[in-house]
């Protein structure tokens, strides 16, 4: 993409009433617009993270069984009475047509996708299976606060898997413990990322939250100096010993969550009474688990995670672009690397812009593309492009030619 086409722009100062450094950074480098507390626009750059985002997060669920899907937001009362969820939950939004009849705009889908899997499984030999989407998601926060790290609107991606019992349910647990850590490291953030033991709710002792240990973090975590799990703070004065290796040593951190998984066993599938046979022809009510990511929560604390003063530093994995091009004189040479680059299969935000040396610097800086290249009259002279590591600031000069620029980008991966 050629910036000058790119209808947004960078903002030189934060805005004033963004106090976190994820919507200060991804607002000021067009990532983002704030239409109003809780609520963001995703820009072109934006929505190509969250794409990388989405994108790994559907391959690893694919990985271990589960099948996509799209689900409404729109959802019948009925189905919350059902699950005595419509007047227990806080932060339900309920809307009215004009016939009065309510509806809920779905924060998660357990009330949508009970009731779908009753329709399709009538026996034991139809289980497991697990299913999964990318979904917008509403819940009233009253105080939505942090960025993008929590909303009213959000993306999520939300599964649900169905079992015919505990020991089948634990198995494919275990795979989507393995499954999130998969997720985190190709995001980049595994090094700080924590398997968190929390309060399990009605059915289990514990569930478990993927915390990211950062100063930006809303929680507190309690990280075993032996085994590195580590425990919510609202379950911690009930914990004296890690439930992993019964280790005593904790360190204390401030961390954002970033995932979570649930055993829900027959919580929201009993009142649907979404139950089969087994094999002895004795009725089994099914058993589920739960299993969320939030998309942009994932992306903000990404950035929070990856910046400096000069803003964002994204991991290659997820970054909208992988290599950034600065013209610094309006030349042919500069041209034809972007359409070489591109020709090639490589990601390109090509700085052609009427813009100074220095505001184009800072920009490419704001933006945080990991891989800059620089093409300057100076530099042309000796046929060489400039290469500049956005996260260690290393500069080399390479021949210019495509092949050349690809062979040291793959060599310092």
């Amino acid at each position: 993409m050629k910036q000058s086409q790119l209808f947004t722009k960078t903002q030189r100062n934060a805005p004033k009433d963004e106090s976190s450094v994820n919507a200060q950074l991804l607002i000021r480098a067009g990532f983002a617009d704030k239409l109003m507390a809780g609520v963001y626009t995703l820009l072109p750059l934006g929505l190509r993270v969250m794409k990388k985002i989405e994108n790994i997060i559907r391959e690893e669920m694919n990985a271990i069984g589960g099948q996509e899907l799209f689900m409404p937001s729109l959802q019948p009362k009925e189905n919350w009475l059902k699950t005595g969820r419509w007047d227990a939950m806080d932060d339900l939004y309920k809307v009215k047509d004009k016939s009065d009849r309510e509806f809920a705009l779905g924060p998660t889908h357990e009330e949508i996708i009970v009731p779908l899997a009753k329709k399709f499984v009538n026996s034991y030999k139809d289980l497991p299976f697990a299913a999964y989407q990318f979904q917008n998601k509403f819940r009233m926060e009253l105080r939505a606060k942090s960025g993008i790290l929590r909303g009213r609107e959000f993306m999520m991606k939300d599964s649900y898997s169905f079992h015919l019992n505990e020991e089948d349910l634990d198995n494919y647990y275990e795979k989507a413990k393995t499954a999130y850590f998969n997720i985190f490291d190709r995001a980049g953030i595994k090094d700080q990322t924590y398997l968190t033991f929390a309060s399990g709710g009605t059915f289990s002792k514990y569930s478990h939250e993927y915390q990211t240990a950062t100063p930006a973090g809303e929680d507190i975590i309690y990280i075993c100096g032996k085994c590195s799990l580590a425990i919510n703070k609202e379950i911690k004065p009930e914990v004296e010993t890690c439930p992993e290796c019964q280790g005593k040593d904790f360190r204390e951190e401030k961390a954002i969550e970033v995932g979570n998984i649930f055993k829900l066993g027959t919580k929201y599938s009993a009142p649907f009474d979404l139950s089969v046979k087994d094999e002895k022809g004795e009725k089994k009510t099914l058993v589920m688990g739960c299993y969320g990511i939030g998309l942009g929560r994932l992306m903000g604390t990404v950035a929070e995670v990856y910046h400096d003063n000069r803003g964002l530093i994204w991991p290659e994995s997820v970054a909208p672009f992988a290599v950034h091009i600065l013209s610094l004189n309006k030349n042919a040479e500069a041209e034809k690397l972007y359409n070489e680059l591109m020709g090639k299969g490589i990601e390109v935000l090509y700085d052609d812009r009427e813009a100074s040396a220095g505001e184009k610097f800072a920009d490419a800086d704001l933006i945080g593309i990991p891989c800059q290249l620089i093409v300057s009259d100076k530099n042309m002279k000796e046929n060489e492009v400039e290469i500049k590591n956005r996260k260690t600031g290393e500069k080399s000069f390479v021949k210019f030619s495509a092949a050349e620029i690809i062979k040291n980008l793959n060599e310092k991966k």
